[in-house]
This record gives C-alpha cells, structure tokens and sequence, in this order.
C-alpha cells in the first residue's frame, strides 16, 4: 500500500509542477503586459505633450474593457474550457502591445490597450479555474503562491526592463518586445495544451434553471462574494497608486531621481514576489487566511505612510518599500484560499472572474484620480491614499466567512 501510494505521489506532484509552470508563466506575462506603460510615462508625455491625466486615461481603457467584460468571461471559461482561452488571451495580449509600437497617435494607444484590457479578462479566470480543477488540495496554497509570485515577478519586471529598453530602442521598441515575450509564452502553451485540459468530470454540469440560479449571478451577488470583490477593489487602489505613481510622486515630492525611485519600486515589487512564497507556506499551514491579511495589511499601510510624510535618504527607502513590499506579497495567497474557501466546486472561473473585475474598476479608478492628483501638485496624497485604502482592507478581511454560501450546491 504505501509503495503504490509513493509511485502515484511521484508523477502527481510532477504533473502538478508542470501545470503551476505554465499557469504561472502566463500569470508572469499578465502582470508584465499590465505596468508595461506607467515607466513610459515620460517618454510618451515628452513626445505627444499629454497631461498624467491623459497618460492616466490610456491605462483606464485598459481597465474599463476589462471591467465591463471579466465576468462575463469567467462564465465563458466555466462552459468552453480554461486552457484554450488561456492561449487566445496572450496571443491577442501580444498583438495588442505590437500594434500599440506601431500607432503614430494618441487615440491609437487608448484603443490597442482596450484591446489588451479584453484580453487581460481571460488570465484569471483561466487560471485559477485549472488551478483549482488540477492541483492536489494539499498543494493548493503553494500553488497560489507561485502563481502569484510569477506575476508579481512580471510586475516587478516591468519598470526596470521597460526603462532600459526604451532608453536604447524608445518606447515604441519597449511596448514591442514586451509583445513579443507574450507570443513567446503562448507558444510554449500550445506545445503543452494537453496539461491545460480540464477532465470531464471536472467541469461544470448543465443544471436546470432553478438550480442554475444558485450558480450563477446569484452566487455571484451573495454577501461573501461582494465582499471578496470590495477586497480586490481595494488592493487594485493600492497597487495603481504605488505601481503606477510612486515613481513620478517621489520626484515631485522629494525632487527623488527617477533612477533612485524606480529601484525602490523595483525593491517593492521583487520583495511583493518573495513575500509571496512566504505566504504560500504560511497558507498551506493555517486556516485562519483573514489573519494572516489583516496584519500585512496592517503593516503594509503603515510602511507607505510613512513614506508619504518623511523624506527618506536613499538607503532607508529603498528598504522601507522593500518591507512594505515583503507584506503585501504575504498577504495574496492567503487573499486567494479566502475566495476559493467561498466558492463551490464547478464555479472557480466565473467566481474568480468576477472578483477580479474589482482589479479592473480599481484600475479605472487609480490612474484617473492619482494623475488627477499629480496634476493638482499633490504627489503627497497619492501615499496618504493609498495608506488609507489599504486600512480600509483590514474591514473586508474582518468581515469576510471562510465558507461556501449554504444555499450552493456543491458538485
């Protein structure tokens, strides 16, 4: 018996590595194609004379599609199949990002990163749903850790490799080869599509029409759900001010050189990476996920804070964005293992979709109100914000149930 259980175990903790590996790849891609223009900033302001505002509207476009169509996506990768969505998602990510090289205008930019918004509804759902489907549960959490930590490694990719390539190929060269390694990833997965295939006996049944009802937008609409939403909405106001803005708010702020903020930032978002494999362990050995987010929260706001009323050497910066980065990348698998402990079986596309669409609002939200913000000569308040909207996480965690809602029937 226990040798027959040891062979088992070995090819499935293999095929389990190889589906987080190309899941998490694709997650590394999405987070890339997502900050690939706030390090542009400069340059496409110095070029076409636009305001932050403007710049912010080009991000907004990019959020307001994907908002509006996220959760309808989720509904789309429950009855047609993850991993075949997955693939079109990055293909048409990437054709997005090269036909934005390629646009001699302003409106031409808003309209290719609404197209790469349309794709970027896809990722999520699709991820989570052949996690979800595929990954043994004791492995759950580790899973969400690497997930998360590939794409908080293609976040913390992007300032750095999108200001060096600009310098020596220009923005248009940065937006192009970031297409290009998105093309690259979807052809690894058409080579390996057959691991992205959810089993039969996985995927969500036809119901009838009553009892569709409890699957459907009303899982969607019931408290639990709601108020993982409101949670996602938060951390998308957080991460579009110190993602998005930190860079151009340090230097106006602190009259901090470009190249010293985008190494603190750079510090944030490496460190976010890390954290999340910390997160990752601590999430597989304890059921009490709110914790664990209430203190990183906690703490994390308490790091920006700082940042935004004291004028910080160098060193101590750098550092300082590092330990707020460390706990915000604690908090995301546990943030992940509370949406999945309230989600029945069947439902992890649509329901992880439509909590992701609070990404997507926060990301209309935060370029337009930080630019604002910037063009008010108030860089100081882009840290008092995003300070007080990660405080206001702590109120979501507080109040959100570990369970699935009674009323869903499980599969």
């Amino acid at each position: 018996m226990v040798n027959a259980t040891e062979t088992m175990a070995g090819p499935r903790r293999a095929s389990d590595a190889r589906v987080i590996g190309l899941i998490s790849a694709a997650h590394f891609v999405s987070h890339l194609h997502m900050l690939v223009l706030p390090p542009l900033f400069l340059f496409i302001q110095r070029d076409y004379g636009l305001s932050f505002a403007q710049l912010g509207l080009i991000l907004a476009s990019f959020n307001i599609v994907s908002a509006v169509l996220q959760a309808p996506a989720g509904f789309v990768v429950d009855r047609w199949g993850a991993g075949r969505l997955l693939i079109g998602g990055l293909l048409l990510g990437s054709a997005a990002l090269a036909a934005a090289s390629l646009t001699p205008s302003y409106v031409g930019l808003i309209l290719c990163f609404a197209l790469a918004g349309l794709a970027n509804t896809i990722y999520h759902p699709s991820d989570y749903s052949i996690l979800s489907h595929t990954i043994a549960g004791k492995r759950m959490g580790q899973a969400f850790s690497i997930h998360n930590f590939a794409g908080l490694l293609g976040t913390a990719a992007a300032p750095a490799s999108m200001l060096l390539v600009a310098q020596v190929w220009g923005w248009h060269g940065a937006l192009l080869g970031a297409g290009l390694v998105g093309a690259i990833v979807a052809l690894v997965l058409i080579v390996q599509r057959e691991a992205l295939a959810v089993a039969p006996h996985h995927a969500a049944r036809p119901r009838a029409a009553a009892e569709g009802s409890h699957t459907g937008w009303r899982l969607l609409l019931s408290a639990p759900i709601l108020r993982n939403l409101m949670f996602f909405l938060l951390v998308a106001l957080v991460g579009g001010g110190i993602n998005g803005f930190s860079i151009v708010a340090l230097g106006a702020l602190y009259g901090t050189p470009i190249e010293t903020a985008n190494v603190a930032l750079s510090s944030y978002l490496f460190m976010s990476a890390l954290g999340v494999l910390v997160g990752g362990y601590i999430a597989d050995r304890t059921r009490h996920h709110t914790r664990v987010a209430a203190v990183g929260f906690a703490v994390s706001g308490a790091v920006i804070l700082t940042v935004g009323i004291a004028h910080l050497a160098t060193v101590p910066l750098v550092l300082l964005m590092g330990v707020g980065g460390l706990l915000y990348g604690i908090i995301q698998p546990s943030r992940d293992m509370i949406v999945r402990s309230v989600t029945p079986p069947g439902s992890f596309g649509k329901v992880f979709g439509f909590v992701s669409t609070g990404f997507n609002i926060g990301g209309v939200v935060a370029p337009l109100a930080y630019g604002w913000m910037m063009d008010q000569g108030a860089p100081r308040a882009v840290f008092l914000v995003v300070a007080g909207f990660t405080f206001l996480t702590l109120l979501t965690v507080a109040t959100t149930p570990q369970r699935a809602p009674r009323a869903v029937p499980a599969e």
